[in-house]
């Protein structure tokens, strides 16, 4: 599905709504989240923070940016200069140490007969006098800032660079803070860069302070603290917090039971604190001090989170203008504050609604169970005159649908909701009447159930049979679209399964509308046999991590959304999980192919619906096809369209595309699509294969061409087209009579998941006497094992 898809459903708490209402906030990056375990520079997390804060400062939010990373990235400079090793004779007796990453107590301690280099004794003054082990690693730290400020600045300047954003580095040290006149000039000078839109990034001058001799009475010890005094001294309303795990935990967070607290209370919340991270200085004790320092009575921050650096929407979940990533991280507010008293308030309610979500998840699952198994029971004429039953309520109660509908797409147009988004709610009389068609389509597929599979006589009057059975009950998590409820429900029933549905806030009205005209067919249908509990619909607001703990009595997890929802499911539920997170699909023309088949397939393919998943993200061209014109027909064709064209490497050095790609692997959910250049089908093949995604790829060939065999049977996917559009890549298309989804996994169900997807096996042995294992141990009896069918 489209990147374009939202992960939250539901709604979000007032006092975390509240956050997104700060004119000017702070935000802080540690160590752990600037740098990788190797002490290099992470890209990705440092591209998303410079994005996020792009676009809160393209909001009129003003950011403040405190960022560790100074010292790790100049350790890694001076080791690739060489001057990394470092002896400390006679500090151990006579021990030699030499330092590589870290260079930290134990580590002197404890190493032995290392090569000597360059001393410790070069990065400072060799007749300074002599200092403790604890300050010569400060006086080292302080060396590593100074070669690492520049880089990591120059860093920070090209990613902001890249978001259009102009940023500043400002470095302190305590003194900057403790003197009146000092500290003046300092709020002086980020007023005015946040008054021009400047991003002030702040760092402690480490190269001047060398870190020495902290005491419960400095201004600051790490970074936290300094982010603490920087959101309390520049007047921020929010700071946030971002580290290497999601929040504060009630204990260290590898512990078995660790529990993440939504909420700190200073007065009540008690919290076991772990071992400190292996790059930073802080620890999580340093980061609840300065959350409860910068949010004290009397400072204009009443608000900080503790949230992971590793989530690269974690700025946008917590100050981003709309709730589309759920309640992030740990909350910190001023003791006895409105805000603190609203959150107490949320804490309860979601306490309520949590443990309501459950019961009644719990409760729905175990009745739709009762009734799939009473289904399962019955003759299969059942199953069809239900479904016939919901393909006609679709359409006689089709006003009634409509209109629930057009609630949901004023609340859309109202909430500002992407376009992409609004299409995919909309529900038309042409959509009700496809879902219709797909059902009576459903309706007269042979009976699924009770299927031999195979058959094998074991011995003399012993027959095994393997037969299709219904996997149990469903739960699918689906975003935006209404009209995947029918098609889920309709197959849901044809396999005789339960199921349990959570859809999404932003078509809460079309949905319960529709649970309730397909509730009252299957029990019109059924003539009152099956009752509507057989598929259920859950809407209370509550998080979708409370359905997935439910792995005792649902049996497969369905997501239909974004990539976001899927590796979130993924990660959070024991369950088995049936999906795919990308749809990049290809179209791959050949040297054979004409220009007139190649224009029609591309434009289908990227047009029909671009949001869809299995809509074209990337042309691939032969490079013959550049000179006898079939890629400037298709990509006139294209444009003609309305189709915005970036292009690869290849194709910007042929001039075939005047904008580049970004990415080479991205699913554009829109009219946009990527085009390249390949000197041949194996270079198309290894392309698709390394930035494809598995869903659908399709090739572009002349009837005749031996070209078109060959890719059908190497291209790895989900599904494999010769000659055709991708967008036929639908359980409907198929012939399924819907679809549930697709999946690119390759366990169980892959493609267009239908009926046969919603099936699991069973053995059945029947033995006309009575057989024991002990007769056949003995050799009295043999087996025969011949297969029957």
């Amino acid at each position: 599905m489209s990147n374009a898809d939202t992960t939250n459903a539901d709604v979000e708490a007032p006092s975390r709504s509240i956050l997104r209402s700060a004119r000017r906030v702070c935000v802080k990056a540690g160590t752990s989240v600037v740098a990788n375990e190797n002490g290099r520079p992470s890209l990705t997390r440092l591209g998303a923070i410079a994005e996020q804060i792009a676009e809160l400062n393209s909001s009129g939010v003003e950011v403040i940016f405190v960022s560790s990373g100074a010292v790790g990235m100049g350790k890694r400079l001076l080791r690739k200069q060489g001057r990394m090793l470092m002896s400390f004779r006679d500090m151990n007796n006579g021990d030699h140490v030499a330092s590589t990453d870290d260079v930290d107590d134990a580590a002197i301690h404890n190493s032995k007969n290392v090569q000597r280099n360059t001393s410790f004794a070069t990065l400072l003054d060799v007749n300074a006098p002599p200092h403790t082990l604890a300050q010569k690693k400060k006086f080292y730290d302080s060396a590593c800032a100074a070669a690492g400020q520049f880089e990591m600045m120059n860093l920070y300047s090209s990613l902001f660079n890249q978001c259009d954003v102009a940023a500043s580095q400002i470095l302190v040290t305590q003194s900057d803070f403790a003197d009146p006149t000092r500290l003046n000039n300092l709020k002086y000078s980020i007023e005015r860069l946040l008054s021009l839109g400047i991003v002030p990034i702040i760092n402690e001058n480490d190269a001047v302070s060398a870190n020495l001799g902290y005491t419960a009475d400095d201004v600051f010890s790490d970074n936290d603290s300094l982010a603490a005094l920087c959101a309390r001294s520049f007047d921020a309303e929010v700071l946030l917090l971002l580290t290497d795990v999601e929040g504060v935990y009630d204990q260290p967070p590898t512990q078995p039971g660790a529990k993440k607290l939504d909420l700190y209370l200073q007065a009540t919340s008690e919290v076991a604190i772990g071992a400190k991270s292996a790059q930073g200085r802080g620890g999580m004790a340093s980061k609840i001090d300065a959350a409860t320092s910068a949010v004290a009575p009397g400072s204009k921050c009443t608000a900080c989170v503790v949230a992971s650096g590793a989530d690269l929407n974690a700025i946008r979940a917590v100050l981003g203008p709309v709730n589309k990533y759920g309640s992030k991280g740990t909350l910190f507010c001023t003791p006895k504050s409105p805000l603190e008293l609203q959150a107490m308030k949320d804490l309860e309610a979601e306490s309520e609604v949590g443990h309501c979500i459950s019961d009644e998840a719990r409760q729905k699952a175990v009745a739709a169970r009762t009734e799939a198994r009473k289904l399962q029971a019955l003759p299969h004429t059942v199953r069809q005159n239900i479904l016939k039953a919901m393909a006609d309520s679709l359409l006689n109660r089709k006003e009634e649908l409509l209109a629930a509908n057009a609630l949901d797409l004023e609340a859309a147009e109202r909430d500002g909701i992407a376009s992409v988004l609004k299409k995919r709610l909309k529900l038309t009389d042409e959509k009700l009447q496809t879902l219709a068609d797909g059902l009576r389509q459903l309706a007269e597929l042979p009976d699924p159930l009770g299927v031999i599979k195979s058959k094998r006589e074991l011995a003399d009057g012993m027959e095994l049979s393997l037969i299709t059975v219904p996997i149990g009950v469903l739960m699918i998590i689906f975003e935006s679209r209404p009209d995947s409820m029918p098609q889920i429900s309709a197959l849901s029933i044809a396999s005789g399964n339960g199921l349990l549905l959570k859809g999404g806030k932003e078509a809460a009205q079309s949905n319960a509308a529709i649970y309730k005209v397909l509730g009252d067919a299957i029990e019109a249908g059924s003539n009152g046999t099956i009752k509507r509990d057989i598929i259920a619909l859950i809407t209370n607001r509550g998080q979708v991590s409370d359905m997935l703990a439910l792995d005792d009595v649902i049996d497969l997890v369905i997501p239909r959304g974004s990539n976001a929802l899927v590796s979130y499911i993924k990660a959070n539920t024991k369950i088995p999980v049936l999906g795919h997170a990308d749809g990049v699909c290809h179209v791959y023309v050949d040297a054979s192919a004409s220009g007139h088949a190649a224009a029609r397939i591309a434009v289908d393919a990227k047009t029909d619906y671009p949001s869809a998943c299995n809509a074209m993200e990337t042309l691939l061209v032969h490079k013959d096809t550049i000179t006898n014109g079939v890629a400037a027909q298709t990509m006139m064709a294209l444009r003609a369209s309305g189709v915005k064209c970036l292009g690869g490497p290849k194709a910007m050095k042929l001039g075939l595309c005047d904008i580049p790609a970004k990415e080479l692997k991205c699913e554009y959910g829109d009219l946009t699509c990527m085009v390249e250049v390949v000197d041949n089908m194996d270079e198309a093949i290894d392309w698709i294969h390394t930035h494809g995604s598995g869903h659908t790829e399709s090739i572009v060939c002349s009837e005749d061409s031996e070209a078109g065999e060959e890719f059908l049977r190497r291209v790895d996917a989900a599904c494999v087209f010769k000659n055709a559009s991708t967008r036929f890549a639908d359980g409907f298309r198929f012939g399924l009579g819907a679809e549930v989804g697709i999946s690119t996994g390759r366990i169980h169900a892959r493609g267009p998941v239908g009926v046969e997807g919603l099936l699991t096996t069973k053995w059945q042995l029947r033995s006309s006497d009575v057989n024991v294992v002990a007769e056949f141990t003995s050799g009295e009896k043999s087996f025969t094992h011949k297969d029957i069918l």
